[in-house]
């Protein structure tokens, strides 16, 4: 395409009046032959204006690569550049930029370094570099892009501020080229840096808030079947460990913890030697033999916190399967290669170290498994995005997570759009009241640190975990309750097909919902029978516990088929039953209360 091209010069018309939201067959990285109509659209308005930056979010999967080259090919058509420069985060995405804008009739050299100064090859349009490459030469980089007209495609931006050199070095290197393409997934951090070439605009408290030129949200792309639907099946269970001062410790996740203690229990749901994890691995990959029975290329990810955890996950995978599991750890030569490789196989799983976390396009990639301790939001929607990306319609993708809060509201929050937000000046005092904080802090860990250093018998360890199935999320609902692994109702959820429209995919999670609740009910209705043998009575906090646990459980249940509130099926049972609230309830009052709810859910 080319600045002649009607569809991008037709005044007064949408990008919705050319083409469909989405085209049959996904095309390879830049070379769509047909944009999509959110690309049209996009690429109209920056024709319009013409501007030096321009800031572009478009959900993973989007097809932010077809955009910017498309673009950068009109923008060379019609001399507004003649080079073109593409910044990306690694080493494997300068390459993966390199093959897609070859498709698209660019020519970038990925293999440039700074040790060839401003020869890259009278052959080629331009470069693609890492934003460590330009932070150690910005100079360099600089006199570069100084050297033509060039737009710089600045990929994943928010990594310009990853740290203050970074930031300074962009701004140097490219603070005189003559365009300037931003583009992001997740356009926001987790910090107060800021992105180069970004416009922050104040708000009323005092802090700034990122402008985006043209935003294409997950929402959006979900409901032009662009990007899959992704369903989080989340696993709690109980776990115990020993704290680093010698104590045994026991939680399950998901049950209001201090913040301290859901870390603890998380960390130990990660152990690779525990219960929790394989598990939770083997229903990832029963979920996966579902899906491959009408996507039989689909492929699965876990994303791992550290080397000795991956190795371990993909060891157990490989017993599991018994086929070679592809292992990405981001200190190996040859791991763009294994990427590749996977990428353009039908093996079943690939096991990696945050490398996989961004940018990097593996489309067949439909179920996951976030075996990793990073809650931020942007890393987790940057996970996510690994399996987003769409081949054809239907296609959905399975997350498979722990039941942690941070988890669970990222999760429920997916659709959410989000800007970078940098905080406004704080007050003297305030400054002061963080600098005493902090050196406050940094006290107690000294003294935590020589008092753990004076008696070294105690350490962190993973006694032992449990899995079983919480519950499935999807759209921001929830769906389900506890199952045991390998039980019916577990493999009721795990066992729906790989090809749904969003719309299927909710209603099957409703009818998997409904019927879970009532072999749940059909279940505890055996327990009303008296015992054949009589059994030694339990101590009267212990029952009241379970039957408190078995009541909210039901309650829980009874709620997701009627859409009830809890509080307002709890006020009820307490009006037609009587009694008082649970907490002062007797086992008599609780039980009458169940045994309310389990005729109301039986069918």
């Amino acid at each position: 395409m080319t600045d002649s091209d009607p569809a991008l010069h037709l005044p007064g018309t949408s990008a919705a009046e050319h083409l469909p939201p989405a085209y049959p067959e996904r095309a390879a990285h830049g070379t769509a032959g047909t944009l999509r109509a959110w690309q049209e659209e996009a690429i109209r308005k920056y024709l319009e204006v013409g501007p030096r930056d321009f800031l572009a979010s478009a959900t993973p999967g989007a097809g932010k690569t077809t955009f910017a080259l498309r673009l950068a090919s009109i923008l060379r058509a019609n001399h507004t550049v003649s080079q073109i420069i593409v910044v990306a985060p690694t080493e494997h995405l300068k390459t993966q930029w390199a093959d897609a804008a070859m498709r698209a009739g660019i020519r970038l050299n990925p293999n440039y370094s700074n040790s060839d100064g401003l020869g890259y090859g009278r052959h080629y349009h331009g470069v693609a570099v890492t934003y460590a490459q330009v932070a150690m030469k910005p100079v360099q980089h600089r006199l570069l892009t100084e050297h033509a007209d060039t737009l710089v495609i600045l990929d994943e931006v928010h990594h310009g501020g990853d740290a203050l050199s970074w930031g300074d070095a962009i701004r140097e290197a490219y603070g005189t080229a003559r365009r300037r393409l931003s583009l992001t997934g997740t356009p926001f951090r987790s910090d107060d840096a800021p992105i180069p070439f970004v416009e922050y605009a104040p708000q009323g408290d005092g802090s700034r808030l990122s402008l985006t030129d043209y935003d294409y949200g997950y929402g959006r792309a979900l409901a032009d079947g662009i990007v899959r639907p992704v369903i989080f099946m989340v696993y709690a269970g109980k776990m115990r460990w020993q704290t680093s001062a010698g104590e045994e410790m026991e939680a399950s996740l998901g049950e209001g913890n201090t913040k301290d203690i859901t870390s603890q229990a998380w960390r130990t749901a990660l152990d690779p030697s525990g219960e929790w994890i394989s598990k939770v691995l083997a229903a990832a990959d029963r979920r996966l033999t579902e899906v491959r029975q009408q996507i039989p290329d689909a492929g699965g990810l876990v994303i791992a916190t550290d080397h000795a955890a991956a190795k371990s996950y993909a060891a157990q995978l490989q017993q599991i399967t018994g086929e070679e599991v592809a292992l990405i750890l981001s200190d190996d030569s040859g791991a763009s290669e294994r990427i590749d490789e996977y990428s353009k196989g039908d093996s079943r799983w690939m096991v990696a170290v945050r490398m996989v976390s961004e940018g990097v396009d593996v489309p067949r990639l439909a179920v996951g498994v976030y075996a990793t301790s990073s809650s931020t939001p942007l890393f987790f929607a940057q996970a996510i995005g690994r399996f987003v990306r769409s081949r054809r319609r239907g296609e959905v993708a399975s997350v498979f997570i722990p039941n942690v809060p941070a988890l669970m509201q990222l999760a429920s929050e997916l659709e959410k759009e989000r800007n970078h937000v940098l905080e406004g000046p704080k007050s003297a005092e305030e400054m002061w009241d963080a600098e005493a904080a902090l050196l406050a802090e940094a006290e107690r860990e000294d003294r935590a640190s020589d008092e753990l250093a004076e008696d070294e018998r105690f350490v962190y360890q993973a006694l032992g975990s449990d899995a079983h199935f919480d519950r499935a999320v999807f759209d921001g609902t929830e769906f389900g309750g506890y199952a045991e692994v390998e039980s019916e109702e577990e493999l009721d959820f795990l066992g729906f097909p790989g090809l749904l429209e969003p719309q299927e995919v909710k209603a099957l999670l409703q009818q998997r919902q409904a019927k879970q609740a009532r072999r749940s009910a059909d279940r505890q209705g055996i327990l009303e029978h008296a015992p054949e043998k009589a059994e030694a009575p339990e101590a009267l906090h212990r029952t009241l516990g379970e039957q408190r646990k078995l009541l909210n459980s039901l309650v829980g249940m009874y709620s997701k088929v009627t859409g009830e509130a809890h509080k307002d099926i709890h006020t009820e049972l307490r009006r037609s039953c009587g009694g008082p609230a649970v907490a002062q309830a007797s086992v008599t009052q609780i039980q009458k209360r169940i045994d309310t709810l389990r005729r109301r859910l039986r069918p």
